[in-house]
């Protein structure tokens, strides 16, 4: 851990927060922008809103660095939805702390598998490549996913160390 990443504290997300907010707004336009039509999926401030999705933020004192949220799917499978860091605040170890949260988090309610949906756009290559340094794999739609090819999906057993 670099000595940026020390300092970074994960909350849960207020979404009364303006900064939470304004970085929401960011993250769902630009996504929605570097995707094809009907191929995005990132939710907007509402919908993170839902009793079943948990929200965090990560913060570098009161500097806003992003968020993440886990969304429970079923009794054993969650979802990664919506994880985004600041274009100008990439490459601290931002990414990978909020995502370690996240997964930890996933298996502390007992969840075995946690799951996501990524874009297949260059744009999201970086994302993609954060996910497969932590373990997750490519894998077939879940949860109400159809097959696109705007999508790549990614999985990953909590069971395993």
């Amino acid at each position: 851990m670099g000595r940026e990443a020390a300092t970074m504290r994960i909350i849960a997300g207020d979404f009364g927060d303006p900064r939470v907010v304004a970085l929401l707004q960011y993250h769902f336009t630009s996504a929605r922008a570097q995707t094809a039509p009907g191929s995005a999926h990132a939710l907007d401030l509402a919908g993170l809103q839902s009793p079943d999705i948990d929200f965090w933020t990560i913060w570098d004192g009161d500097v806003l660095l992003g968020f993440g949220a886990l969304k429970r799917l079923s009794a054993s499978q969650g979802e990664l939805k919506s994880m985004h860091i600041d274009r100008i605040r990439r490459g601290k170890g931002a990414g990978s702390a909020i995502l370690r949260h996240i997964i930890a988090a996933a298996r502390a309610r007992g969840l075995t598998r946690l799951s996501l949906e990524t874009g297949s756009w260059d744009y999201f290559l970086p994302a993609r490549a954060l996910y497969a340094r932590h373990g997750f794999v490519e894998c077939a739609p879940f949860a109400g996913y159809k097959p696109d090819p705007n999508s790549v999906f990614m999985t990953l057993d909590l069971r395993d160390s």
